[in-house]
């Protein structure tokens, strides 16, 4: 068997990324025969009207037709679907809305809320962890909400059963700009450095461990800047090496599309989908939606470990080997590989927002931080329960 340059790369470079080869992906036409259950296809992604599907979904057969096609739309067609009618009754939205717009208002008399991914601060309003958020306020309001089968069906259509749902509200109004192109959690979330670091075959796996969603609380006419979306681009094996690049940017502007939502659609694609909020440049729309972040069940370890407790006995030993050269740099970031927690996620973002980039930052990097500034042990004991407490929900 031949395979291609691509899939032999064992680290993906910005630079050696081809334009060309994007292109012609995303040249690619959705097929009707492709997507028999889509009531329509429009700008190449498949519509489906859930006022007609919903039944289907009390059948285990017909469901997992319908979840089988959503899995490869996703996966090696458009990258994106759209759900009509996902709410048939939508006083329920009406009454989360009312909820989040409180939860807004009191977090703006505080300090919560005031960071954001890929977007200035103050451009928006942003609701951190408003799933949980809700089910406080009203659990009666957030078990209608999620009461829904067309949202368990296509959670469980790209990451099987068992899966984890999380919610972010992103509300934009009148005169907001539009985002820049991204990809999404997990390796959409790192700098480039860090996805340079990643091989390749993780780049595949990142996509296929989350899924993401919006729920339109109100009518998303064009004006207000629903989701622009690049159909087929997730297809492109070293887009997180890509996103950042001027040209790859360019030719989203040329050829993204845009899908006007009615209140109670729903849009749901690949985290590798290149995507990015419009520009709300209507006159008095706010463009309200609640963001649908759902991971996988296989994102976990086997063992729990307390790893806090363990840095803080490891910390005064590195501090002394460093001190005395028993071990060296590359040594001892792999002790610290081992022991310390050096992803940013999951975190309370309330707390511990991305200010200083896409991710707060990690044990592991307070760590080698700390050996670097050759900072004391109770110093260094003291930030890492603070950055716990940050940490914790």
């Amino acid at each position: 068997m031949t395979e291609s340059i691509e899939s032999t790369v064992g680290y993906y470079d910005p630079d050696s990324c081809d334009l060309r080869a994007f292109t012609a992906l995303i040249d690619q036409i959705t097929q009707a025969d492709d997507v028999p259950h889509a009531a329509a296809i429009e700008q190449n992604v498949p519509i489906y009207d859930m006022a007609q599907l919903r039944p289907a979904l009390e059948n285990d057969r017909a469901r997992c037709e319908i979840m089988a096609e959503w899995a490869r739309v996703l996966r090696c067609g458009a990258g994106v679907v759209a759900l009509r009618n996902t709410y048939p009754d939508t006083t329920v939205l009406d009454a989360a809305t009312q909820i989040y717009e409180d939860i807004i208002a009191s977090e703006k008399a505080g300090a919560a809320g005031e960071a954001d991914h890929f977007a200035a601060s103050g451009a928006n309003d942003r609701v951190w962890n408003s799933f949980q958020k809700l089910c406080e306020s009203s659990p009666e309001v957030f078990l209608n909400y999620f009461a829904n089968t067309a949202i368990a069906a296509i959670c469980e259509a790209w990451l099987g059963p068992h899966y984890q749902m999380t919610a972010q509200v992103n509300l934009v109004h009148p005169g907001g700009a539009a985002q820049q192109t991204h990809r999404d959690y997990h390796l959409g979330f790192q700098t480039a450095e860090v996805c340079a670091s990643y091989p390749a075959h993780v780049h595949d796996v990142s996509p296929i461990l989350t899924l993401q969603g919006a729920v339109a609380h109100c009518d998303m006419p064009l004006e207000s800047g629903p989701t622009k979306l690049l159909p087929f681009s997730q297809a492109y094996r070293p887009g997180y090496a890509a996103w950042r690049r001027d040209d790859f940017r360019a030719r989203f502007e040329d050829r993204y599309v845009q899908l006007p939502l009615a209140k109670g659609d729903t849009v749901f694609f690949n985290p590798a989908l290149f995507h990015a909020a419009g520009a709300n440049t209507s006159k008095g729309i706010h463009r309200f939606a609640n963001l649908l972040q759902v991971s996988s069940a296989f994102g976990r370890t086997m063992e729990t470990i307390d790893r806090d407790r363990m840095c803080k006995l490891l910390f005064p030993h590195a501090a002394k080997a460093k001190d005395d050269g028993k071990l060296s740099e590359a040594e001892l970031s792999a002790a610290i590989a081992a022991t310390a927690d050096g992803y940013a996620f999951p975190t309370n973002l309330d707390r511990d927002p991305p200010t200083n980039g896409l991710a707060p930052e990690t044990p592991a990097a307070l760590f080698r931080r700390g050996l670097s500034d050759g900072m004391s042990v109770t110093g260094f004991e003291e930030q890492l329960d603070q950055m716990k407490g940050r940490r914790l929900a």
